[in-house]
């Protein structure tokens, strides 16, 4: 058969059901990407084929693919954030930030080192990318669109880390790189730490602000809103993105902060949830591509060189140290118990880490990369599954007690 035709036909379903899955599983403990990966494993299980998407084999195809799917989730996850940026207002998502991350990443560091025996470029690079929460699979826990007012502080402080914490594990990843590679520490930390999140701080907020402008306040005429176009939303995510790591910035990062100072231009206009809409139809579409290639990816082996004390620290960072984390990080705020506890929970790991094991292994000679996309596949796997099944009757509840 043609494969050309063949491909025609399985991307004509994989559209289909991008858009009617979500309607069909909406009340059940499943969840669209637990589907995709089974639909993956499925059809490349089945195929007889003898061929498997392999990360390795394709290593700056995952990255980019990785990459792209990430950014348009930042774009998306800033557009939907109603309440302004503030310190008292977000004090949740700082507290996640500024200690939930930085003791996940180093209690995943110390596992990797003590349980794993890994070295110390590698147990970093692990803790760093399994860390942060992920902007494309946590959708399910996010806030609704623009102006909706589905806005309560767990979804909020879920989606504001979800959309910062990507940017700002970065610097750890490069510290790994910065072991691997011999070079000095006091260098990664003026350029990976001060100057890239700087630099994607400012610029991220300079092109939104710029861009909102442009959008909005020009002479009626003039105005980019007027056009109606969502589409106009890629060209915001990638020039937002662009020229901050043109500029050696944190490009995660200035994407999620050029969303929000879009949104600061006129908070309440009805064109931001065309933007939205848009950049969440192509995030699924795509999220729905890429998980079907990560169950190819394990038909054709990818858990293979798991061990079980892997496993074991797999299922410990998603079960105590995100869950121990979080509440380390929320100690002394007004949340209720219950609401800290699934903040906690909900630490969604996904694409994010496939991109940045994808870059590393890019820039640096890591050890043992077929293991570390062994553990992080694992991980990501468990968290699609468990979060997937938890999320739809946790909600829920949540919902009923307000």
């Amino acid at each position: 058969m043609d494969s050309y035709i063949l491909l025609l036909t399985g991307g004509g379903v994989i559209v289909l059901l991008t858009a009617w899955l979500p309607m069909v599983l909406r009340n059940l403990p499943m969840s669209l990407p637990i589907v995709c990966v089974g639909l993956g494993i499925g059809i490349f299980a089945l195929s007889g084929e003898g061929w498997y998407p392999d990360p390795l084999a394709h290593p700056q195809f995952a990255e980019r693919l990785t990459e792209f799917v990430v950014i348009i989730a930042l774009m998306g996850a800033g557009l939907k954030l109603d309440r302004p940026l503030g310190w008292r207002s977000w004090m949740i998502t700082w507290r996640l930030l500024a200690v939930t991350m930085p003791l996940s990443i180093l209690f995943i560091t110390l596992l990797g080192w003590e349980l794993l025996g890994l070295p110390l470029a590698t147990a970093v690079l692990l803790g760093a990318l399994l860390a942060p929460t992920d902007p494309v699979l946590a959708s399910d826990v996010q806030v609704g669109p623009p102006g909706s007012e589905n806005e309560d502080e767990v979804r909020f402080s879920l989606t504001s880390e979800a959309g910062l914490n990507d940017g700002l594990a970065f610097p750890f990843v490069n510290l790994a790189l910065a072991l691997v590679l011999a070079e000095p520490t006091w260098e990664w930390f003026a350029i990976d730490v001060l100057w890239k999140i700087a630099a994607g701080i400012v610029i991220g907020w300079a092109v939104g602000r710029g861009l909102g402008l442009l959008t909005f306040r020009l002479p009626n005429r003039a105005k980019l809103s007027r056009t109606g176009d969502g589409f106009v939303v890629l060209g915001m995510t990638a020039i937002a993105y662009g020229v901050t790591e043109m500029s050696h910035g944190y490009g995660f990062l200035a994407v999620f902060v050029a969303a929000l100072a879009l949104r600061k231009v006129e908070r309440t206009h009805a064109y931001h949830e065309k933007l939205h809409d848009f950049a969440e139809e192509i995030e699924r579409l795509l999220m729905m591509l890429l998980l079907v290639l990560f169950g190819g990816a394990i038909a054709g082996g990818l858990l293979a060189p798991l061990t079980w004390e892997a496993a074991a620290l797999g299922l410990l960072v998603l079960c105590v140290v995100r869950p121990l984390t979080g509440l380390m990080g929320l100690v002394g705020t007004k949340a209720p118990r219950e609401e800290r506890l699934i903040i906690g929970f909900f630490g969604i790991r996904g694409i994010g880490s496939f991109y940045y094991l994808s870059y590393a292994l890019n820039e640096a000679p890591f050890e043992d990369a077929e293991f570390l996309w062994a553990i992080t596949g694992f991980i990501v796997l468990v968290s699609i599954i468990g979060h997937g099944i938890s999320v739809t009757p946790i909600m829920r509840r949540l919902d009923s007690t307000r």
